[in-house]
């Protein structure tokens, strides 16, 4: 860990600004999955065992989609509440005079939440001024966000820069974990790579063809490969004829590494896009005009939970079928309960496949589940979290 952590700064009796990043679902008025607030506990913890006044920032959704009033972290800190143990004050400003009131009346151990940062429109513009108003409020700056690490906002950059700032327990763990993966895998090094698009993944794609032994791809980004090569592919979705050539430069790629990229040898497909379609399983080479691919075939399930099980480590990111759809989920839960089999180290890269673990109840099977899809792949593919560079070198 090349950054300075919560350990290496003195917080008692100072205000401790942290970003986490509680964009969690909510359902009724109720938070329907807390994973991430549980993630954020033990640095809020340590901060107040040592006395600190602890300011809570976040965002929550994308408020320009909706009514801001569903938006608003209300249910969040009456989550956290429950989970610490403690009361937690809920502000309905994110910066202003009420605000600064409210950080002025606390007393060590007391943990205030702001409302939710993506109310202002300056957050993501990483406006200065919004930055100076967050940073007036405390003496240190933890970031314990790393799903939105990703983003140069005034959140994760801007308080950095007039703050002493360090990184949190979860920001911390993230950041060794994927390092570690990066930099020395536990032999053979498999990585099931899953989604809809190439192009979304071709950063991932390249940086693992030179470090892992083999890539396992599924999900709807198999069918622009498929295209590459030449196969029908029915009505399934593919990328325009920019992805098709990715994927046809990513193979030739791998044809000349000693990774070995494996697509899918079978496929589920469906003649339309519904749980109650009529189904059918093909040769990847099969795919009927009027179909679409929606799962991996059985025998690619089972041929890829055979080297997953094999596995040294394991990374996996996005599903291989429509998972939500009960007769397209069989894939992803063939790779999700292979991995909970397997003895090697195991890494989910957040997103998508953490929901599938959730529902099959996986979850506490792996090594590490990641709190931030994004921000994880752009780690991978060797890219810059503005939120991570900002913080004090150790």
């Amino acid at each position: 860990m090349v950054k300075q952590t919560v350990r290496d700064v003195d917080v008692a009796g100072k205000r401790v600004l942290v970003r986490v990043d509680f964009n969690v679902p909510l359902a009724d008025g109720m938070v329907a999955d807390d994973t991430r607030i549980a993630a954020a506990v033990p640095t809020i913890e340590y901060l107040r065992e040592r006395g600190a006044r602890v300011i809570i920032v976040s965002h929550l959704g994308r408020p320009e989609k909706g009514t801001p009033e569903s938006f608003r972290l209300d249910p969040v800190a009456a989550h956290l509440a429950r989970l610490l143990h403690a009361p937690v004050r809920k502000m309905d400003e994110l910066s202003g005079p009420a605000v600064e009131l409210a950080v002025g009346l606390m007393k060590p151990g007391d943990v205030l939440m702001v409302e939710n940062s993506r109310f202002d429109k300056r957050e993501s513009a990483n406006d200065p001024e919004l930055a100076r108003e967050l940073a007036a409020l405390a003496d240190v700056f933890v970031n314990d966000a790393f799903g939105v690490s990703h983003r140069a906002h005034a959140t994760t950059v801007g308080v950095a820069k007039l703050l002493p700032a360090v990184a949190g327990f979860l920001l911390e763990k993230e950041l060794a974990t994927l390092g570690a993966l990066l930099e020395a895998p536990q032999r053979p090094f498999v990585v099931v790579l899953g989604g809809a698009k190439v192009t979304d993944k071709i950063g991932v794609i390249e940086r693992f063809l030179e470090l892992a032994d083999a890539i396992l791809l599924g999900g709807a980004m198999c069918f622009t490969f498929f295209k590459a090569r030449g196969l029908a592919v029915g009505d399934s979705r593919v990328e325009d004829e920019a992805g098709v050539a990715l994927a046809a430069r990513l193979l030739e790629k791998a044809a000349g590494v000693p990774c070995d990229m494996v697509l899918p040898s079978d496929i589920v497909v469906a003649d339309s896009f519904s749980a109650g379609a009529d189904t059918a399983v093909v040769a990847a080479d099969g795919i009927p005009e009027g179909w679409m691919g929606l799962d991996i075939g059985p025998e690619t399930a089972a041929a890829y939970a055979e080297r997953i099980h094999a596995a040294g480590e394991v990374f996996w990111n996005g599903p291989m079928g429509v998972f939500e759809m009960p007769p397209f989920a069989k894939g992803t839960e063939a790779v999700a309960r292979a991995m909970a089999a397997c003895a090697g180290v195991t890494v989910v890269g957040g997103g998508d496949s953490v929901a599938a673990l959730k529902t099959l109840g996986l979850e506490g099977e792996m090594d590490h589940v990641s709190t931030g899809g994004g921000a994880s792949l752009e780690l991978i593919k060797g890219g810059e979290l503005p939120g991570v560079s900002a913080l004090l070198d150790r």
